[in-house]
């Protein structure tokens, strides 16, 4: 698991959101427009996929009200509630694990810890408010500095982004560890002298740090 670390050179942490801090279900949102919609998941996920909402939305190319209207458009819903849209799209987020925020606290005191996330601000509105409810740091708080994809207006696997953030906190690729669970994600970071640990099941976040 750490074996791909070099520890004797490491000095700054780098994790990805979602399944390396929190749980996700990729799939929960579009079931979820398809039974407000009330129509089938397969159906949604083909209009989703052709009209490429997600990656526009995610590199800062639409806002949240845009990418609402466009939502509406495409489902034939004009009267759906931006609260009703945000819920469905949050579906993908699942319950926080305590301890792995805890363990990322822990660490603060040895690393300079960073978040690298291609997400949503519904996404992560939604998130600092469980995190507040939860009585924990929110995500700006938990760590040094946070790039998410729409605010950088850049998407992993690009080796731009990861760029990027090396150029913006003054990081040394090979001085710095990635956490993702996407393979593509890890290869990129990877090529740019990052040390890159592909987080996957079984294992979570926490057996990858057990030795950092």
């Amino acid at each position: 698991m750490d074996s791909t670390l070099d520890k004797t050179t490491l000095k700054n942490l780098i994790f990805d959101l979602g399944d390396v801090i929190i749980p996700i279900d990729l799939t929960a949102p579009m079931r979820n427009f398809a039974m407000l919609a009330n129509l089938p998941e397969t159906e949604v996920l083909a209009l989703w996929k052709q009209h490429n909402i997600l990656s526009q939305y995610e590199t800062g190319l639409i806002d949240d009200d845009a990418f609402r209207a466009h939502v509406r458009q495409l489902l034939k819903n004009d009267s759906w509630a931006d609260e009703v849209i945000d819920t469905a799209w949050n579906t993908v987020l699942l319950d926080i694990p305590v301890e792995r925020l805890e363990r990322i606290k822990e660490l603060k005191s040895h690393y300079r810890l960073f978040l690298l996330s291609n997400t949503s601000a519904i996404h992560i509105r939604y998130v600092n408010k469980v995190l507040t409810g939860m009585g924990q740091p929110t995500l700006e708080e938990l760590f040094e500095k946070v790039f998410y994809s729409y605010d950088v207006q850049l998407m992993k696997p690009s080796p731009e982004i990861y760029q990027h953030v090396l150029d913006k906190a003054g990081l040394a690729a090979e001085e710095t560890a990635f956490f993702d669970d996407n393979a593509l994600n890890i290869q990129a970071a990877a090529e740019l002298g990052i040390q890159a640990v592909h987080v996957q099941p079984p294992l979570t976040i926490l057996d990858y740090l057990k030795n950092v």
